[in-house]
């Protein structure tokens, strides 16, 4: 099978073997199929706009569909993938600049869509205050216990904490041992959050989601280098783990007893195909328009939820249930693809460049750093000796840029 960028360890050095690597397609598929899990759980199972329960409006589709929350936890797997390739040889500033102009933009724009609905009209959800909204627009608004302008928004919480504590590994720079070190260091913090009374220790130790995280990183290892009992060791561990904690994650997402085993079997699978593509299995999938869905997949979760639900509202009494759900799904997509095009490309690469240049002015009125470790000159990667073959431009071409794998899911009441 073939890896990206393989390398021979040889005495603690990494060989680098040069030949660039196939742009994985196949997560772009996976990160569409976990959006649209999620699309369904919110119009299918959730009484949003229905304002009735929706076993006796979809009795077919609901028993599959009220598991579709499971495209959260599919998306930090493939987070932890992305976010571990995406960073390698690059500086803490660089991760900063790419992380904020690529989930922001599109955030704002979002919040303002959303808040201008429900507040039109208030028949589903309404607005709290606009200091909320306010508050919204950086992110953290969960960090400070403020309501959400649409329910899905607190995963991108979740999300920023793993850049926060990944960017540890990145400022100090990126190495496969330090990577190892991260995962196992992580699991025993999550561990530990369990067992102690520490509600800013369970905040960043998120044990509930931890187990994806690492085992997305312990699949990429895999990926650019090769198995090993290790990293195998870590998934395994990080899919027990997951397992572990289903149960209450099944519990928190319904309103009524279900089983918990299809939720296994849906975690499981999605393992399975993570290392599969750690094998280096699925690169032959190279169907191009796989990248176009998934660069739906961020703008379609910003704005399905609450506007879908106000929708669903509007014309549930005027449309087929399954015509409504078909049909809105078809009109979310499209304006995430309109919301991709017109906010996301171009004020992302604005954001970029205005970054880029603050960048350059810290890096300019800094002294030169010693030399560390790991091999860093100031703000400049130098590969360490057991850092991983450097990224050459063409396999950067070849991965494409790093896609944000999120996608939130609802709580059971419908927010």
């Amino acid at each position: 099978m073939r890896f990206a960028g393989r390398g021979e360890l040889e005495g603690g050095r990494a060989a680098a073997v040069q030949r660039s690597a196939p742009r994985l397609y196949v997560l772009d598929g996976l990160r569409i199929l976990a959006a649209l899990m999620v699309v369904m759980f919110h119009y299918v199972s959730l009484r949003g706009g229905w304002g009735q329960d929706t076993s006796d409006i979809f009795p077919e589709l609901k028993p599959l569909a009220q598991y579709g929350w499971l495209g959260v936890e599919v998306f930090f797997l493939i987070s932890g993938f992305v976010i571990c390739m995406s960073t390698w040889g690059r500086s803490l500033g660089d991760f900063v600049m790419s992380r904020v102009s690529r989930v922001y933009p599109a955030y704002w724009v979002a919040i303002g869509l959303t808040t201008l609905i429900v507040s039109l009209w208030p028949q589903v959800r309404q607005v709290h205050s606009y200091d909320d909204v306010l508050t919204n627009l950086t992110m953290l608004q969960t960090g400070f216990g403020v309501w959400d302008v649409d329910g899905v928004y607190w995963t991108l919480f979740v999300e920023l904490k793993f850049y926060v504590l990944f960017a540890i590994v990145v400022a100090t720079g990126v190495t496969y041992r330090k990577c190892v070190l991260f995962c196992a260091l992580w699991t025993v913090v999550a561990m530990t959050s369990t067992q102690v009374d520490s509600k800013l220790l369970t905040m960043w130790a998120m044990p509930l989601y931890a187990p994806y995280f690492v085992a997305g990183i312990a699949f990429y290892l895999m990926y650019r280098y090769r198995p090993t009992a290790l990293l195998w060791g870590i998934a395994g561990l990080s899919l027990l783990l997951a397992q572990h904690h289903l149960t209450k994650r099944v519990a928190d997402n319904s309103t009524h007893d279900i089983a918990v085993w299809p939720a296994r079997l849906i975690v499981l699978a999605a393992f399975v195909i993570m290392a599969l593509i750690a094998l280096g299995a699925c690169n032959r999938i190279q169907w191009r328009w796989l990248s176009t869905a998934g660069a739906l997949t961020y703008p379609l979760y910003l704005i399905h939820q609450y506007i879908g639900m106000t929708i669903i509202y509007a014309l549930r009494e005027k449309l087929p249930p399954y015509v409504l759900v078909a049909g809105l799904i078809v009109a979310m997509m499209g304006a995430a693809w309109l919301l991709h095009r017109l906010v996301e490309r171009p004020m992302g690469s604005w954001l970029r460049k205005i970054m880029r240049s603050s960048m350059d002015e810290v890096r300019r009125h800094s002294p030169a750093g010693k030399a560390t470790d790991a091999g860093r000159v100031a703000d400049k990667v130098i590969p360490a000796p057991d850092a991983a073959p450097a990224v050459t431009p063409q396999r950067l071409r070849a991965y494409g840029p790093a896609e944000p794998d999120r996608v939130g899911a609802g709580r059971p009441d419908g927010t």
